[in-house]
């Protein structure tokens, strides 16, 4: 298990460093790594990573979300508040209505096949917009008007919507009809992991604030 960490780790980063030479994104060669050494191709893995693949993406994106949750400050969200809520569904919306437009006619799909491939490439991926907006803040382009900040957030709030809506079609497609619940159940979850994380760091940040204890050796010396 260790030697496959090392090679994805250390293959990985070369590849990075190479399409950054390319003048290319870096996860490209961090992508083309993971075809390679992945089972469809040279399968070097250890099949320990390979059954903990879904709990591994999991921890990566929780970590991604926290790193953009941090380089986020809340002055800036008020101040892009609309545009971001509005980021958050409409590019979306938009994508998956081209695809129910054109997808028929191109791909001979039906309607659902096409709402369930537009709910597909219609998802954001934290992975890619995360760094390259937290980059652009840390070299301050846009950041006078909230741009990167207002993409990051509405990139997070992006993905629960699709996620919602490739649910939903999926199930029409497998014949178990709609679950117009399930789309009252976006803003319910929004809300409720604003809440959830807001409870949480005001917890953190009162205990982190507290006066360190004296060490019993330092008050009787």
């Amino acid at each position: 298990m260790l030697t496959s960490l090392g090679f994805v780790f250390l293959a990985g980063l070369a590849a990075a460093a190479l399409c950054q030479r390319l003048r290319l994104p870096r996860i490209i060669g961090m992508l083309a790594v993971g075809v390679l050494l992945g089972p469809s191709a040279l399968n070097v893995l250890d099949g320990s990573i390979l059954s903990l693949s879904a709990e591994l993406r999991q921890m990566a994106l929780i970590i991604i979300l926290l790193k953009a949750g941090l380089s986020l400050d809340l002055a800036d969200l008020k101040r892009v508040g609309r545009p971001a809520v509005l980021m958050s569904f409409l590019p979306a919306s938009f994508e998956i209505a081209g695809y129910l437009l054109l997808a028929p006619v191109l791909l001979g799909l039906s309607r659902t096949e096409a709402a369930v491939l537009g709910a597909v490439m219609a998802a954001v991926s934290p992975a890619v917009v995360v760094p390259r907006m937290v980059r652009l803040m840390e070299e301050g382009w846009g950041t006078d008007r909230g741009i990167p900040q207002m993409v990051m957030a509405g990139a997070s709030c992006d993905d629960i919507f699709v996620i919602v809506l490739f649910s939903t079609f999926l199930g029409m497609a497998q014949g178990q009809g709609a679950d117009l619940a399930a789309f009252g159940s976006i803003p319910v979850s929004i809300l409720c992991g604003v809440a959830l994380g807001a409870a949480a760091g005001w917890g953190l940040s009162a205990f982190l604030r507290q006066p360190m204890p004296t060490p019993i050796w330092c008050a009787t010396a």
